[in-house]
């Protein structure tokens, strides 16, 4: 089964690879570009930065009279091993022959720097640098190790057992040898190895990853690292915290890890906590773009309702990581509405970090930037402080282009899954699906044109079990849904339904479609979040849009105002909103209420959030203020 994801048990099981292969749309343009320059672009940065380098320093040793230099961060081993993983996937998912090269060249390189007794690092324990494991608050070297093993699953899942996957195994083992009981009863300052050993005691059978998992997922909370213990989830047990809090990646790790470990051990308390977890951040401290990380400090969240769209940090990782906690819930859970969080998410922020041509990215993804920022060097790695206002080629800090890589990859795996009954469809995109339901083969074909339209059709190619059903999430947001039957009945669908499907002895040629509204539609916030009071943003279906100052008469966003009573119109391609551009006089801002000079009339177009800074520089918001 060629899936991230594999549980042995819950309300659902994922379809794999294998069994889903997107066919056209939005996202297999993204899949194209992700292995046509994307996936060898950030080969070609780790080779120019030497960060693979590190590995052939460390299988030469410290050459006489010439200490071991290493290039980049002490987590650059992580980008690498993201690296490996999209490449894995995307050979399981094309067959490329090149790519299965480089592949086993890079394998060969990672493996020459294990040590005898599976350790495999470049930033400690070679000769000249820090001993093994002397600062798990900040080393990353149980970070690192986690990512190897994600790789080595993806690897497992997509072509089997190899010298990858047997590096992978000596790593877990020396994992499992020096923090089992009895050892160091510690955790890493950056959650990975969690949900990485659970998985892979998954795939390879082997219980004891799965009792590591649990430990060091217990391990939370005790305080064992120095200092800042909310930071690192340190600070409360995972099964006494009520929100997700302190550095949003490692946060959303530790919660996906969480998830696998209860449903493995059905522990349903940690189940529990995990996903009430879950619904506080979405409810309090998740941006409308589905962005996580209010604030630049520790690429933290911070408090509820504290979500101001210019210090948004939103990082592209912490949307990746959100969408592997989303759909463990979906498959633990069986609730589709989950699904609407990976859908906002996917959208709106992954999407957007990756430029049309694949080759820069964002960092993070503020939904208002002030001033248009000059184009970056494309010469150097830019500091990933300054990402926010246009796509870099790379950063000094690279997590994000080799995790969108791997997440690209791999993105079928998220839209559907099967149960006892059925299929279940979760993410709209042309493909195909060919499955087994309760043993018995369900082949479909979906075709949408989603979300420019509405209508998401699914027809049956083959159905060898007799009765079946179909469902469809339906968004959270979705007016006006449809259910249209094979014989060409429509059912009106209940605006609160989370989905909808049929149960029929399905034939070759069937086809269902559900049907709902995507016009463009105002979006205003809740009261609480004071940094958008008073203002309103523009959705249409599951895409949030933005005013680029490139679109403004004088360039100026802080003059713009728009007035909520006239509904958004489409026309020409983009969606416009009726606005008024001001000329408010220089002045000190603060006194008695006074009128507000008039403005002068004019219908501002909007383009997707996931398409700013496209253009060029620009200024750019979300969060409109209000006429």
């Amino acid at each position: 089964m060629r899936t991230p994801v594999m549980p042995s048990t819950g309300e659902l099981r994922p379809l794999g690879t294998d069994e889903v292969r997107i066919t056209g749309g939005h996202w297999f343009e993204r899949q194209a570009v992700n292995a046509a320059a994307t996936i060898r672009h950030c080969l070609h940065w780790l080779e120019a930065l030497d960060w693979i380098g590190n590995f052939d320093r460390v299988a030469a040793g410290e050459a006489p009279g010439r200490p071991f230099q290493r290039a980049g961060r002490e987590f650059s081993d992580s980008e690498v091993y993201k690296l490996a993983e999209a490449m894995a996937w995307e050979i399981g998912r094309t067959g490329d022959p090149g790519l299965e090269e480089e592949f086993q060249k890079l394998t060969a390189r990672i493996g020459a720097a294990q040590h005898e007794d599976g350790y495999l690092n470049t930033a400690f324990g070679n000769p000249g640098q820090e001993p093994r494991y002397s600062n798990l608050e900040w080393g990353h070297e149980l970070y690192c190790a986690g990512h190897l093993i994600q790789a080595a699953v993806a690897r497992l899942r997509n072509h089997g057992e190899d010298e990858f996957t047997r590096i992978a195994r000596r790593v877990a083992d020396h994992v499992c040898d020096t923090f089992g009981p009895g050892g160091i009863e510690r955790i890493c300052g950056h959650a990975e190895i969690e949900v990485a050993l659970a998985e892979f005691s998954r795939a390879t059978g082997e219980p004891r990853y799965l009792e590591q998992a649990r430990l060091f997922i217990e391990r939370h909370g005790q305080k064992t690292l120095k200092e800042n213990g909310l930071y690192y989830q340190d600070d409360v047990t995972v099964r006494d915290a009520e929100v997700l809090r302190g550095h949003a990646v490692r946060a959303l790790y530790l919660s996906s890890g969480a998830i696998d470990v209860a449903v493995e051990t059905e522990d349903d308390e940690l189940l529990e906590a995990v996903r009430a977890q879950w619904d506080r951040t979405v409810t309090r401290r998740t941006h409308l773009t589905g962005g996580m990380g209010s604030q630049y400090a520790d690429e933290a969240f911070g408090r509820d309702f504290a979500l101001n769209p210019d210090r948004a940090y939103a990082e592209s990782c912490a949307g990746i990581a959100a969408v592997m906690t989303a759909w463990r819930l979906t498959l633990a859970t069986g609730d589709s509405r989950y699904g609407d969080m990976i859908e906002r998410i996917s959208w709106n922020v992954l999407s957007g970090a990756v430029a049309p041509d694949g080759k820069s990215f964002f960092y993070a993804n503020p939904l208002h930037q002030r001033t248009a920022d000059p184009e970056p060097p494309a010469d150097g790695a830019l500091p990933h402080t300054r990402a926010g206002g246009n796509r870099a080629q790379w950063f000094d800090v690279s997590c994000c282009p080799t995790n969108l890589a791997r997440t690209f990859a791999q993105f079928a795996a998220y839209v559907a899954t099967t149960s006892e009954h059925g299929v279940q469809i979760h993410q709209f995109t042309p493909c195909t699906i060919d499955t087994n339901v309760d043993g018995a083969r369900l082949a479909l074909t979906v075709e949408t044109n989603y979300p420019e339209e509405g209508r998401v059709t699914v027809r049956v190619d083959a159905n060898e079990g007799g009765t079946r059903e179909i469902t469809f999430r339906v968004p959270a947001w979705a007016e006006d849904v449809r259910l249209i039957h094979p014989d060409g009945s429509v059912h009106e669908v209940d605006p609160a339904a989370v989905s909808v499907g049929r149960i029929g002895e399905f034939s070759p040629g069937d086809e269902l479609h559900l049907e709902f509204s995507v016009a463009p539609r105002w979006t205003f916030p809740d009261p609480r979040v004071d940094a958008v009071r008073g203002c309103a943003a523009v959705e249409r279906g599951p895409v949030v849009l933005c005013a680029e100052s490139l679109d403004l008469p004088g360039g100026d966003l802080d003059e713009l105002t728009v007035d909520t009573t006239v509904a958004p119109v489409e026309r020409d391609g983009a969606v416009h909103v009726a606005a008024r551009i001001h000329d408010r006089p220089e002045a000190w801002p603060y006194g008695p209420a006074a009128a507000d000079d008039d403005g002068k009339a004019a219908e501002i177009p909007l383009l997707p959030f996931r398409l700013r800074a496209t253009r060029g520089p620009a200024a750019m918001r979300v969060w409109l203020p209000v006429d």
